[in-house]
């Protein structure tokens, strides 16, 4: 674990998939399961987008893509990143992310739709517009 301080620039954020500031300042720090992604998928510009859905690998604790056919804890949406963070260029490497469970998401400008079962997972919790 790396404990030194670290800059990172990505540009501009897009968190225009975000529709209130409600939930933001209650993220949840997580740790992103890097092997569990694909690049030309999850992070085509060398970062994990703000809104990319995830959910937690049950047998570590962290979180992977969002994936309603999978079995391994994945496939219950648990929220959103909520601000990008840089993929690391080896998928041994896990980096810390801030997770949106709860508050208000514009399904439209998510980065990967999320099915009516991944809505459903978070019903009470985010609400899709």
């Amino acid at each position: 674990m790396n404990l030194n301080p670290v800059s990172e620039g990505f540009g501009q954020d897009d968190q225009s998939w975000l529709a209130s500031a409600h939930g933001t300042d209650n993220a949840r720090t997580i740790t992103l399961d890097t092997s569990a992604f694909t690049s030309g998928t999850h992070y085509p510009n060398g970062y994990f987008p703000s809104g990319l859905a995830l959910g937690v690998i049950t047998a570590t604790g962290k979180y992977a893509p969002y994936n309603n056919a999978a079995s391994d804890g994945t496939e219950v949406l648990a929220g959103f990143l909520l601000t990008a963070v840089d993929a690391p260029s080896v998928n041994t490497i896990d980096p810390q992310g801030a997770l949106l469970w709860h508050g208000a998401v514009l399904a439209a400008k998510l980065p990967i739709a999320v099915d009516s079962a991944g809505k459903a997972d978070v019903a009470g919790y985010i609400k899709f517009f």
